[in-house]
């Protein structure tokens, strides 16, 4: 019928704005904010620059709590953000480095403050002891990284006339969660949200002047190639939670890597200089959208029956990437 399809997004994917370039797509954009407000001032602090700093300070840093502290006083609010669910990060052996993992998926688990207990973030499953390491015995177990629940109970503490809530997926299980905590926000009985990516896109608080970025690396450390691409959309959208009000905003935006165009460009809000050198990055290793990838995932209860088909799947594949035609002939098979 000849209608128009329209994409809106302050960080559209490589993919769209590859096709504004090749024009394919026409693009329409806000040169500025609402009212033009301006953007949040951000500091980024190097977590390098950090490793003598013990507990709580180690992830709440100096900065972050000094801007905290002037923010509550001021009876304005805060959101920190980290997106990663649980006390701790992951439980590892001290005496083999070896992870504690789930049985089924082998992913490593996470350990939950609030049920005592290492949960696969994956399947579901749920351990309570990790006394011993599995692989070589050691009871040197300790639990390192940090979770949104720990940095729920170290505000807590630093904050003790501050009233703290979680939003992750642990806490917004039940029905009506997410509007309580929305509705808490918009009526400031809530002064710190400490919350993952369910917090970063898509909400107007105008009382929220500041955002913590508690680590920023954590989706730069995928495998996968769209990480960089990611990180840079998340913290874009999570420090565009701040300063939507009359009151600017601030960022502490901490990190492992300083130095890292996506999380520069972040900084900046900059999605086009993002742009430019996330698409020769593709371009060198003929990445999407300078071709296509297709990813098949075998997964079964039984590991050698899994096997068993996925090499009868890869056979398959070679034999089928083997005719005589041009277009299969250029397909590269990995795995």
């Amino acid at each position: 019928h000849g209608c128009v399809v329209l994409l809106g997004s302050a960080t559209p994917s490589i993919q769209s704005y590859y096709h504004v370039t090749k024009s394919k797509f026409k693009e329409v954009g806000l040169k500025t904010r609402v009212e033009k407000r301006p953007l949040p001032e951000v500091t980024i602090v190097d977590l390098s620059k950090t490793r003598n700093l013990r507990g709580t300070r180690r992830f709440i840093t100096p900065e972050l709590y000094k801007a905290m502290e002037e923010t509550l006083g001021s009876g304005k609010q805060v959101l920190l953000f980290l997106n990663r669910r649980g006390f701790a990060g992951f439980p590892v052996c001290s005496a083999c480095g070896a992870a504690v993992r789930c049985k089924n998926c082998d992913i490593s688990l996470t350990f939950h403050q609030s049920s005592k207990a290492y949960l696969c973030h994956y399947c579901g499953y749920t351990r309570f002891s990790a006394s011993n390491c599995t692989a070589c015995g050691s009871s040197q177990i300790k639990k390192i990284g940090w979770g949104t629940e720990k940095v729920e109970s170290a505000v807590k503490t630093l904050f003790p006339n501050a009233r703290v809530a979680r939003m992750d997926r642990d806490t917004t299980q039940r029905k009506g969660a997410i509007l309580s905590f929305l509705r808490g926000l918009k009526n400031q009985t809530i002064d710190v949200l400490v919350g993952t990516q369910i917090v970063a896109k898509g909400h107007d608080f105008p009382n929220i002047t500041l955002v913590g970025i508690i680590c920023a690396d954590l989706s730069l450390s995928f495998p996968d190639f769209r990480a960089g691409e990611r990180t840079f959309q998340l913290l874009a959208q999570v420090s565009g939670r701040s300063g939507r009000g009359s009151v600017p905003g601030k960022v502490i935006l901490q990190t492992f890597n300083p130095d890292h165009f996506s999380i520069l460009s972040a900084r900046k809000q900059d999605f086009k200089a993002f742009f430019n050198q996330e698409i020769g990055f593709r371009k060198s290793l003929n990445y999407p959208p300078f071709s296509r990838m297709i990813q098949l995932k075998i997964s079964g209860k039984d590991k050698q029956i899994t096997q068993v088909h996925a090499m009868a799947i890869g056979n398959f594949c070679n034999r089928l990437r083997k005719r005589n035609t041009t277009f299969l002939k250029s397909v590269e098979m990995l795995g």
